[in-house]
């Protein structure tokens, strides 16, 4: 039973703060791999400055090349929208029952857990692996307690992909904060410059 470890989000673009920290889960936790889900556009969401689902499933796929344990996936692109993390699990495990899922987040993200649909049956059945923020909110300390919610040691990085955004629209350089292969991805298809 391979383990895997899920890191959701929109990956608009991303960055080596992304592959720091799962990289870190697959060397330094039980996890044998992360999986980056490239969470789809919301449809009931304005688009803002989210790239279409397949540019950033290609930027992660381009990213996680080198690391023969680090995975895109676009399982929820063929889910209905809009998804929540509960169906996707349900989905998952259907999928793959030779696998054991958690759930990997950001100290930050566990404030709102409590607010995710049946957020309570995702605690019950899943692990969750938190990896620290710099935050200064404390909300979280009654669900970090909870036996399924493991508190990882991870460097804390504190790159964001607005932060990479703002960098493209201001002609400023960013090379340093993304893998080389999302670097040239982003300078070809002139990706977030308005």
């Amino acid at each position: 039973m391979m383990k895997i470890g899920l890191f959701f989000g929109s990956f608009n673009p991303i960055h080596i703060g992304h592959l720091i920290i799962a990289n870190h889960l697959v060397e330094h936790s039980e996890l044998d791999q992360v999986w980056f889900v490239v969470t789809p556009h919301n449809p009931h969401k304005k688009k803002s400055t989210l790239l279409a689902d397949n540019h950033r499933l290609s930027m992660v796929n381009a990213a996680v090349e080198e690391y023969p344990n680090l995975k895109a996936s676009n399982i929820e692109f063929g889910l209905p929208q809009p998804n929540y993390t509960v169906n996707t699990l349900a989905h998952l495990n259907e999928k793959y029952p030779e696998h054991q899922f958690s759930l990997i987040m950001g100290e930050d993200n566990l404030n709102s857990l409590h607010k995710w649909k049946n957020y309570e049956v995702i605690l019950e059945s899943y692990s969750v692996i938190v990896y620290p923020r710099v935050s200064n909110n404390k909300n979280a300390l009654e669900l970090i307690s909870h036996p399924n919610i493991q508190k990882i040691e991870a460097p804390i990085i504190e790159i964001s992909a607005t932060l990479i955004r703002n960098s493209i629209k201001n002609n400023k350089g960013f090379k340093p904060l993304v893998p080389p292969a999302v670097w040239n991805f982003i300078d070809e298809m002139n990706f977030y410059k308005n």
